[in-house]
Order: structure tokens, then sequence, then C-alpha cells
């Protein structure tokens, strides 16, 4: 599986102990790019109180990092293709590290946001590009297979570690330490990657800049539209104005993707049930795991009065089961197969959503907790399982494209998440909305019919 390609000479048996370290350096900026996704949270009231903002903006300091990751994912493995994975990547992570300097020094509101939306499309460079250096790492499939289940596993603590290490920088020297956390990563990212496999493009795509461009237009406009409406009202043209650019913005790109040379996301490759299915189990099981990561951590702190620590160690339960079951799914899909592990996970993650539906601000926090792990558990098993059934439902042909859609898909899901969330007023309700989208989701990947590999 890959997503661009460099010409590459693969590493000896000798060598293995530098092959280690040289997964450790591409480990490393994907572990960056994760601990990103789920650091600020906890660091969002310590936001709102120094720089003002307000209640609105507040999702958006998220949001902006998903939305232009998830709108460049799709064209990002042209972009490693064109000039070669290993320059591509570096160069991300080095910008990474410059981009964090500056959400750090933000004097306001908008220029954190700003910096934000800058760290997506330094994020964006990251990952395809570094799942083509793993393949050049390990050429063998076997071996290649298990570097990429030790590398989910590996790089999924970034997310993990997110919540706690936010909350206890905030409690440390306030919301900014979160972001200066993130240059010393990036230097032992630079350290370890030096030696990483260069060489000159196999190839060079073209890429799908009108695709890119209504993408990225169509989610903004959606997420801008659920929050202004939920924060502001419905009773005014600024938040419709917004949704009905987005579904302009989406029509177009359906028109476009269909007269595009080299479309973003081909019509041959979303026509397939079987791919479909993958990419709403992958978005709607990030809908809900980030949705509800941005609901607990608000209920926790207006609501509970937890502190930003104690709020980040409440989340401990929801994030160790994290640490092992990458490894776990990978074994229960090659046993009784991917569709099953999707299913049985979707069914975990709506039924948490079902626990908090009858939340209230007296309820224990061991029920919460108990949420928290059913959670943790189904998108653990809904997301690996749904990103191995597409590599075989993809066509080979199309194998990188479709991993490039699944990946987007799944950060448009958490970006949608937390906009969806954000504008409800109790965790009850934030709980009926996950139930439902999980309901839903279950449904629809149980009605497609389990289909032969795609050739």
């Amino acid at each position: 599986m890959t997503f661009a390609s460099d010409r590459v000479t693969a590493p000896s048996r000798q060598a293995t102990p530098s092959r280690r370290g040289l997964f450790a350096g591409v480990a490393a900026g994907n572990f960056l790019v994760l601990l990103d996704t789920s650091i600020l949270n906890v660091a969002l009231p310590d936001v709102r109180s120094d720089l003002h903002a307000s209640r609105a903006a507040l999702p958006w300091a998220v949001d902006a990092y998903t939305i232009v990751f998830a709108g460049l994912l799709l064209a990002s493995g042209a972009v490693a293709d064109r000039f070669g994975a290993r320059r591509v990547y570096r160069g991300a992570v080095l910008a990474f590290g410059a981009l964090s300097l500056l959400c750090a020094i933000s004097p306001d509101a908008a220029f954190l946001i700003g910096g934000r939306a800058l760290l997506g499309v330094a994020a964006a460079g990251m990952v395809p590009a570094s799942l083509a250096l793993l393949a050049g790492l390990y050429p063998d499939p076997a071996e290649r297979a298990k570097a990429i289940g030790t590398w989910a596993a590996v790089t999924s603590t970034g997310l993990i570690a997110g919540p706690v290490l936010g909350g206890a920088l905030v409690e440390l020297g306030g919301w900014r330490l979160v972001f200066l956390v993130n240059p010393v990563i990036v230097a032992v990212t630079l350290l370890t990657s030096r030696g990483l496999p260069g060489g000159r493009p196999d190839s060079v795509r073209e890429v799908d800049r009108a695709g890119i461009g209504l993408s990225v237009l169509a989610l903004a406009s959606l997420t801008f539209g659920l929050i202004d409406a939920g924060t502001e009202g419905w009773g005014r043209p600024l938040p419709l104005l917004a949704l009905a650019l987005a579904a302009a913005a989406f029509a177009a790109l359906f028109v476009v993707e269909r007269r595009a040379t080299a479309p973003i996301l081909p019509p041959a490759l979303v026509g397939l049930a079987r791919v479909r299915a993958d990419i709403v189990a992958g978005a709607m099981a990030s809908f809900i795991f980030y949705g509800v990561l941005y609901a607990l951590t608000q209920w926790m702190v207006e609501e509970r009065g937890l502190s930003a620590f104690e709020t980040g160690m409440a989340f401990l339960p929801m994030t160790l089961p994290m640490c092992f079951m990458p490894l776990l799914t990978g074994r229960l899909v090659a046993r009784i197969g991917a569709r099953r592990v999707i299913l049985v996970g979707l069914a975990l993650d709506t039924a948490a959503g079902g626990v908090l539906a009858f939340a209230s601000n007296d309820t224990p926090l061991a029920l919460v907790i108990t949420a928290q792990v059913a959670l943790s558990f189904g998108s653990t098993l809904a997301i690996p399982a749904a990103t191995a059934d597409m590599a075989i439902a993809a066509p080979k042909e199309l194998a990188a494209t479709g991993q490039g859609a699944f990946n987007a898909g799944r950060q448009a899901g958490s970006a949608l998440g937390v906009a969806a969330l954000a504008p409800l007023a109790t965790l009850s309700s934030s709980g009926t909305v996950l139930a439902a989208g999980g309901l839903l989701a279950l449904l629809l990947v149980a009605a497609v019919r389990p289909a032969p590999a795609a050739i």
C-alpha cells in the first residue's frame, strides 16, 4: 500500500537495527500529526480565557487543522510522487515545527485559527509520504503489513497522549506550551529520519487543483454553517448561505471529478458499494470519537468543574485500550474478516452514544467512563478494519487513491464531529446525535453484501 513511490534500495537484513531507527523517524512524524488532533481540546477553555475568544471560535481552533488536512490528503500522494517522498516528508516535518512556533505566539483567536490551518497543510504532507517510505523500507509484503500495523499502533499513541499531555502542559504554563512541545518532537523526527532512502520520483502525476479547491471549500462551508447556526441561531441568512455554498461546491465537485483527467476521487472508485461502506465506517467512527472527545471535554470542565489536568486524566480509560487494540484488530480481521470486525466496532460506538444520551450534569463519572471504554474499543476495531478492507475493496490501480479517500473521509468525519456537537447545549443531546449517526452507519455497512476482492 503506497501513496507515492521513490526509487529506493531496500535495506539488507544486516541493516535491521538501522531500519528500526528509520522506522522510528517515520513513526515520529505521524505521532506528531495525531498528537495535534487531540492535544488542543483540553486547552480550549484556557485559550478562550486568554485570547478572549468567542464560543464560536473554539471549534474552529480545532477544525481548521482537520479541515485542511482532510482536503489535501486526496492530492498529497501526487505531490510526493512529483517531488519525492523523502523530500516531502522531511519538508513537511520542518514546516510543522516552524508553524507550531507561530501558533504559540498567537495574539488572538483569528491568528491561532490561521496557524492551525497551515499546520493542516504540513500534516497532509506527512502521512501519504510516510506510507511510501515504509514501502521502501519493507519491500516484502508480509514484513510491510506487520510494519504498517506497528506503525498504526505506535502513532496512535499520539492521539492517546493528546488529552493527558495537553492537560499537564496547561496546568504547567498555559495553552501556549501545547504548541511549544511540537518543535522538540520535530527535532527528534528530523534526526532519526536523516538516512531515509531518497531518489528521483518514478513518475509525475497531474494534480487535480479544481477538485482540491472544491473539496476544501465544500467542507469548510458546511462546518462554518453548522457552527454559526448552532451558536448564533438559524434565523439569519449567513449560515443558510454557507450551507448553500457547501451544497453547490459538493455538486460542482461531482461534475468536475467526472470530467477530470486525474480526479482526486475517481467515479470508478466511489461507484463501488464496498468502498463507500468502508469510507462511511471510517468517517462515522471518527465523527463519533472526536465528537465525544470534544463534548466530554466541555462537559467535564464547564459542568463538572474539573481542571485541565483532571480532565486529561479522566480520559485515560478511553485512551489506554488504543495502545494494544490496533495489533489485536489486525489478527481479528485475518481470522473472521474485516466486515464483521467493522460491524462490531460500529455497534460499540453506537452503544457509547446511547449511554451518553441518558447523561446529565449529575451522572456519575463511572457511567461516563463506561461509555469511553466502549467507544475506545469500537473505534480501534472499526477504523483499522475498514483501512484493511479498503486495500482489498479498491481496484489495484486505484489502491493509493482509495486509501487517500478513506483518510480524507476520516478527517472530514472528525472535523464534522466537533462542528456538529459544539452548538449542542447538553451531553445528552450530543449522545443522541452520536447514537443516531452510529446506528445509521451500522445499517449502511450491514446492507452491503460481501463481495470478492477487486482485481
